[in-house]
């Protein structure tokens, strides 16, 4: 069992921008109101190509699909909230908040895996929910740390408590559940994703303890986090609102390990933060200020870990 991999999927962009249906909840989204579109997609079609370089540069195996026009979405870049892929060979299907969202699941990416020799034996397919209203997206919602059996996941509109239960059931995993909080205008509010405040590797976790009001919910997460043993490397709201929680931690050339983020979460850190990730792999980052400005997510959300097994 593998709790970090060198294989990852990636989306390439052809209509991103500012998705208004994903806005409601996601507060870090923003409007850049002097630029066009056009611009906007130019702009992050370079952040995302420059990025895959970087990965491939280290040895990254980056699995790139090309999105389409057609059906329009505009977040197609985050596949980790749609799909999982597990070493059992099954594959994960997520219920999804916003509409246009749902129309990024393509089974072409699934043949394209096949033909690259992954095996998939098995689809586990959640989305029904959404006719219900609940969702629970995907490796955003949900930390899995898949040596020690456990998901994090701190619940919100985007999260559901029963659909993360029947998840863990599916899957074998300990539920380890809290709620974080961001503040806006002056209102305490969930955060939309897990994945914002928390990164799990093999060895550490990185997370924003202060997010997490409810004390008897704080000292519960950092229980797991002790006796499995994890470095536990606190950040802060601010760095939150850059990103430095949405890293994630990766395989290279050689087997070496490396922590990847954004270059608004390295500028965020702290020279102690650095130090102590260091510890943990090399440090790995890229320019996704577009990204991050309209679609409220970075490193971590673009990338969909591939843990299935591959043909001998």
């Amino acid at each position: 069992m593998k709790q970090i991999t060198n294989t990852i999927l990636m989306v390439r962009p052809v209509s991103f921008r500012m998705n208004e249906q994903t806005a409601v909840n996601n507060y870090y989204q923003k409007v850049l109101e002097s630029i066009t579109p056009e611009t906007v997609q130019a702009k992050a079609l370079k952040e995302f190509d420059d990025f895959v370089g970087k990965l491939r540069s280290i040895g990254v195996q980056v699995v790139v699909i090309q999105d389409e026009k057609e059906p329009d979405t505009p977040d197609s870049i985050f596949p980790n909230n749609w799909v999982s892929f597990h070493k059992s060979g099954d594959v994960a299907l997520y219920p999804m908040f916003a509409e246009n969202r749902r129309l990024e699941r393509r089974e072409d990416i699934f043949e394209k895996l096949e033909e690259l020799g992954f095996i998939i034996e098995n689809v586990v397919d959640y989305t029904a929910a959404e006719e219900e209203h609940l969702f629970l997206e995907g490796t955003g919602s949900l930390l899995l740390d898949r040596i020690n059996g456990k998901a994090y996941c701190a619940l919100s509109p985007r999260a559901d408590e029963d659909l993360l239960i029947e998840f863990c059931e599916d899957f074998e995993f300990t539920p380890v559940l809290f709620t974080s909080y961001q503040t806006v205008n002056n209102k305490r509010l969930p955060i939309y994703h897990t994945n914002v405040v928390m990164c799990l590797g093999e060895s550490f976790s990185l997370i924003c303890l202060d997010s997490i009001d409810d004390k008897k919910e704080r000292k519960n997460v950092i229980k797991h986090l002790k006796e499995d043993g994890k470095d536990i490397i606190t950040i802060s709201e601010d760095q939150v609102n850059n990103f430095a929680g949405n890293m994630l931690q990766v395989i290279g050339n050689n087997d070496e390990r490396y922590v990847v983020m954004s270059n608004s979460a390295y500028q965020s850190l702290n020279k102690q933060q650095i130090t102590q990730l260091e510890k943990h792999g090399k440090l790995l980052y890229s320019s996704l200020d577009t990204i991050e400005a309209c679609g409220g997510g970075s490193a971590r959300c673009m990338m969909a870990e591939v843990f299935l097994p591959k043909q001998s």
